[in-house]
Order: structure tokens, then C-alpha cells, then sequence
């Protein structure tokens, strides 16, 4: 008795529904997400069992390494633009419009204002390994037009509050950071009144 064949079928799905799920949701964390700026320094915070949560935007970032240099950031341009021309004003500064593109491009600045100009004369691809050696002066400075008795530190603060009067200030230091720096950088907010700041750490939960 021969063999009975089934016939076969293909069988066909649609897979447009699918595609355009994927899309969706692409397109939903592309517009959610955040990007992380680029460090000239790595930093590994300390623990911290609080849990208060720093802005994700109008925040003014003091990042400190473990060697004592001093960095800073802010997440909307126009902020950062406001500031940097304040502070080239008071030190009589003149910068190219290339120059001004590079330091609005940098994630962070940390250069003192006397080597401003020569680093961002530097080719683009050199400044992330040459801002290192660098790190924003605490120590008491007079502008050319500026404050007296204050430093470079105070100053970029100053002027990155008047760009942005609701911009919080948060500072990133490193666990092994000197506790002298930080010290440093909380009398200095506290001689221009700027008392409440945010400390980044790493959340680490109590154990039992």
C-alpha cells in the first residue's frame, strides 16, 4: 500500500506589527536617555546609605579627583556659554570663535585662565590627556576687572550662578580625595553663601 504524502504549506507571518513595536521603542529610549559626559579624571565615590537623588538637569557638577584637581560642568550649553564669557571678561580674555567651540564642546573644563588659550589651541583629539595635568585654582586670584580675594574656583561658580540662578550645585569627589580639598571647596561656597549643595556617593544599603 503506497505511502499517503500530506501536502505542505508555508506558513506566512506577518512581521510589520513587530518592526514597528522595535521602532517605537527605540525611538522611546533614544528620547529618554541620558548621556554620560566624559571625565578627565576617574572618580570612584564613597558609599552612602542616603538616598536623595541628584537633578538630572540645571545642576553646576564640581568634579574632585584623588589627587586634589578640581573640574566642573554644566548640562545645558547656552549656561556654559554665559559663564565662560563672564569669566574671559573679567580676566581680559579673548577667545576665537574656534576656541569658544572647542570649550563648548569639552564635557568639562579645569584650565586655569592663564593657560586657557593655549589649550584650546591644542588639536581636538589631544585636549581629553591634556586637561589632566590641569584642575581649576583654588587658591585667592585677581582678575584683571574682576573680585578681589577670590579664586579662579569662585569666580567659574559666580559666574555659572549667573547664568543659571536655579542651577544646583553638586560635587563629585573622589573616596580617597584629601579631606583638605574638600574642605577647601566647602569654605569657599560658604564665603560666597552658597550653602546647600549636593555630595554625589555611591548608594551602598545597611547591612543587617
Amino acid at each position: 500500500m503506497g505511502k499517503v504524502k500530506i501536502k505542505k504549506s508555508d506558513v506566512w507571518i506577518d512581521m510589520t506589527p513587530m518592526s514597528d513595536v522595535m521602532v517605537l521603542l527605540l525611538t522611546f529610549f533614544m528620547l529618554t536617555s541620558t548621556f554620560v559626559k566624559q571625565e578627565p579624571i576617574k572618580v570612584n565615590t564613597p558609599g552612602s546609605v542616603t538616598e536623595i537623588k541628584v537633578p538630572e538637569s540645571n545642576v553646576i557638577g564640581v568634579l574632585v579627583g584623588n589627587d586634589g584637581k578640581v573640574f566642573m560642568n554644566m548640562d545645558k550649553t547656552t549656561d556654559v556659554s554665559a559663564a565662560l564669557s563672564d569669566v574671559t571678561g573679567q580676566f581680559g580674555i579673548s577667545l576665537t570663535p574656534q576656541q569658544q567651540k572647542k570649550f563648548l564642546n569639552d564635557p568639562n573644563w579645569g584650565v586655569p585662565m592663564n593657560d586657557l588659550q593655549s589649550y584650546l589651541s591644542l588639536e581636538t583629539v589631544k585636549m581629553p590627556e591634556a586637561i589632566k595635568k590641569y584642575g581649576i585654582p583654588l587658591d585667592s586670584v585677581k582678575g584683571k576687572t574682576g573680585d578681589a580675594a577670590m579664586s579662579e574656583f569662585q569666580i567659574w561658580i559666580k559666574a555659572a550662578k549667573n547664568a543659571n540662578a536655579d542651577a544646583k550645585i553638586a560635587i563629585k569627589a573622589d573616596e580617597n580625595t584629601p579631606y583638605k580639598t574638600i574642605k577647601k571647596i566647602m569654605s569657599e561656597l560658604q564665603d560666597m553663601n552658597e550653602n546647600r549643595y549636593y555630595l554625589i556617593t555611591q548608594y551602598k544599603k545597611v547591612e543587617d
